[in-house]
């Protein structure tokens, strides 16, 4: 564990090791932007076309060793923009898996560094992502 803060860059390195999950071009200092393309909706278009189901998270630093996180399940069009939409049924499972694996190596990564991240008020009571 570290007992120093980590800088923008280490935190930057440390989210990416992760895997395919950071978008480190709209990221910033005080707030990281992941997603995850779980589900392809239609493999028949052309790779640049494909659109996917899964999920979108911010994780925003409320303070030096506490960050609050915010998840979206969704649709990513062949615009490259998520848009909030109830994913089908049948893909349902594959987005909440990815995004409770992404979560759970996100928290490992953030242990690491002497860090915890919060779900955002927004989120309620009983999200995914709960400990219930």
């Amino acid at each position: 564990m570290t007992t120093e803060k980590a800088t923008h860059h280490q935190l930057l390195r440390k989210l990416a090791a992760i895997g395919p999950y950071l978008r480190g071009e709209v990221s910033d200092e005080s707030e990281y932007f992941f997603d995850c393309l779980a589900v392809c909706a239609s493999a028949k278009a052309a790779p640049e076309q494909r659109e996917f189901w899964g999920w979108w998270m911010t994780l925003t630093m409320k303070n030096e060793e506490t960050f609050e996180f915010h998840y979206t399940l969704g649709f990513y069009d062949a615009a490259g923009e998520w848009r909030s939409q109830e994913v089908p049924k049948k893909h349902q499972d594959e987005v909440v898996r990815t995004l409770r694996e992404f979560y759970e190596k996100l928290n490992l990564c953030l242990d690491g560094l002497a860090l915890k991240a919060v779900p955002s008020p927004a989120l309620g009571e009983s999200h995914l992502l709960s400990a219930a």
